[in-house]
């Protein structure tokens, strides 16, 4: 019972920080306390947010180096604007609409590269990446290198916010399931998974698919937002940027790639007039990151809200 008590302790405390994290900033934009810049900036937290954590299910719990996590992105923004812009139809149904399409393209090139190991996988999903960026330069219907213009601005913070925690949640439960222990077993021991007869191929393209399917929902709500989106926009140095947090936050922790999400974002916000800089910045960073702390700010480890079940329980 007392084990009960504090898993519902455990959930009452998150779910009422979340809840008082989503009134205050919707307070601060309806009372017009937050100026365009630091909404922009907000955004870019959120959509950064879950492109790390659905890329951290592939990179840091599954141990698969994956570099083209930015095509995925593309291909959610381009279908959700197909569906909103040009089929006119519902917001939800884009968004669905962008995983799924995302999925299917995670699932379509994770079958036959994630057989392959190591920097044989990563070539073969940096192709992927500038695949996508190719093949939409070349389609007339989405006005090629042009890109798409005008795009309704339908994201708005509530739907950032949900998107956001729906991300972490799906991830975190995941990985704390039967499937999370046999995707971690693949990053510890491929060749003991199999022995112990995890089907490793099956995990492999199911992590795969799911991150994949988030990244597609970080590009729809990219593309209602920003009012315009671009083949160069989801071109390798993307795929870095998201990789970036990821390394920075620590493979295998979701707090890790949420902590380097916003500072990254912030990072890029105050470097954004010095984009050179940014990224020599991001280097040294990176090479900082590997000689000093190679398992990155968390490591593995995750914060605990234990914390606030104290003091709701009342124990010291």
């Amino acid at each position: 019972m007392q084990k009960v008590k504090n898993n519902w302790i455990k959930i009452g405390s998150e779910a009422l920080i979340l809840a008082a994290l989503f009134l205050l900033v919707q307070f601060l934009i309806t009372a017009g306390l937050l100026n365009q810049y630091y909404q922009i900036n907000l955004a870019s937290v959120c959509i950064n947010i879950i492109l790390a954590v659905s890329l951290s299910l592939i990179n840091g719990f599954t141990g698969q180096l994956s570099l083209g996590h930015a095509g995925f992105m593309a291909v959610g923004a381009y279908v959700a604007v197909i569906i909103t812009n040009m089929l006119d139809l519902h917001f939800i149904i884009g968004l669905l609409a962008a995983c799924l399409a995302a999925g299917l393209s995670g699932f379509i090139i994770g079958v036959p590269t994630l057989r392959l190991k190591g920097d044989y996988l990563a070539i073969a999903t940096l192709a992927f990446g500038e695949i996508i960026r190719v093949v939409l330069q070349n389609i007339d219907y989405v006005n090629g290198p042009a890109g798409i213009m005008g795009i309704p601005k339908l994201t708005t913070w509530p739907w950032l916010f949900g998107a956001t925690v729906l991300t972490v949640l799906v991830i975190v439960n995941l990985i704390n399931s039967s499937y999370g222990r046999a995707i971690i077993s693949i990053r510890e021991d491929e060749t003991a998974s199999e022995l112990m007869g995890i089907n490793t191929t099956k995990y492999k393209v199911l992590a795969f698919v799911i991150g994949a399917m988030f990244a597609g929902l970080a590009g729809a709500l990219y593309a209602h937002y920003f009012y315009i989106i671009k083949p160069e926009t989801f071109n390798f140095l993307k795929s870095f940027d998201i990789l970036i947090m990821v390394v920075l936050g620590g493979l295998g922790s979701t707090t890790g790639a949420i902590i380097a999400a916003i500072f990254v974002t912030a990072l890029t916000a105050a470097l954004q007039s010095f984009p050179a800089i940014r990224m020599i910045l991001y280097a040294l960073i990176l090479i900082i990151v590997m000689l000093y702390r190679p398992q990155g700010l968390m490591g593995n480890r995750e914060l605990s809200m234990k914390i606030f079940g104290r003091i709701w329980g009342g124990s010291k």
